[in-house]
């Protein structure tokens, strides 16, 4: 059995990638910083009938991150897909911005997307030995190219996740890992929820709309790497 561990899998983006890789068979270790809400997503998987193991951690923090890895070995003993879904936005004009929103969007956007691999790559080393398709998805946004007013910080963190996974598929690509950074824009999550005064729930892309793209990659052979994915709204930008 092929195995999966995903970050930011209590809701969103997040948590639909993990169903629909439960869905397609592999075992799953999720990982978000809230035990109450994690548990609680890990059981809605369980009752479809996934295999699951649920472990609380915030995802920018060395040690923290190395657990969820070793626990994840332990049960599971190999890695073949690693998502590094957490990640936050906090708006205002930079001059504003207290120094601790600046650093918290650095730490869970991009320190733990590297911090993810640091852990994370001897297993997948060893599944792309094993089949040559192990997969780091790295969840970004389309404001990595197209920043929106009052986000500088969420934008200068996605398209550094948007570098960085280019970086990793030169690195790791010779050893069978493949990366690609997700480019969503505005999804349908509790993340936008202010937003809907502006733009309904029903207009916005939904969370599983960018977890199927995660089994179109999969099913790519080894010869090939996708290397980043936009998701836009019809006639939007975002």
């Amino acid at each position: 059995m092929r195995t999966a561990l995903v970050t930011g899998a209590s809701s969103g983006i997040g948590f639909a990638i993990a169903r629909e890789l439960g869905r397609v068979g592999h075992a799953l270790t999720v990982t978000s910083r809230r035990d109450d809400r994690l548990q609680a997503a890990a059981q809605r998987l369980r009752a479809e009938g996934m295999t699951v193991e649920a472990v609380a951690a915030n995802a920018a923090d060395e040690e923290g991150i190395a657990a969820v890895v070793e626990r994840h070995k332990a049960r599971f003993g190999r890695l073949d897909v690693l998502v590094n879904n957490a990640g936050m936005g906090i708006g205002g004009e930079i001059d504003e911005l207290p120094v601790k929103h600046i650093d918290l969007q650095l730490d869970v956007n991009l320190r733990a997307v590297i911090l993810g691999y640091r852990f994370a790559v001897p297993l997948l080393r060893a599944a792309g030995a094993e089949h040559g398709t192990a997969l780091v998805v790295n969840t970004a946004s389309v404001t990595a190219e197209r920043p929106e007013p009052l986000m500088p910080i969420y934008a200068a963190t996605k398209a550094a996740v948007v570098g960085f996974t280019r970086a990793m598929n030169l690195d790791l690509g010779a050893a069978g890992i493949k990366s690609c950074a997700l480019c969503p824009g505005i999804v349908a999550t509790a993340m936008t929820v202010p937003l809907q005064g502006e733009i309904s729930a029903g207009d916005m892309i939904r969370p599983e709309d960018v977890a199927s793209a995660v089994t179109w990659l999969l099913s790519l052979s080894p010869q090939c790497v996708v290397p980043e994915i936009p998701f836009l709204r019809p006639g939007n930008a975002a």
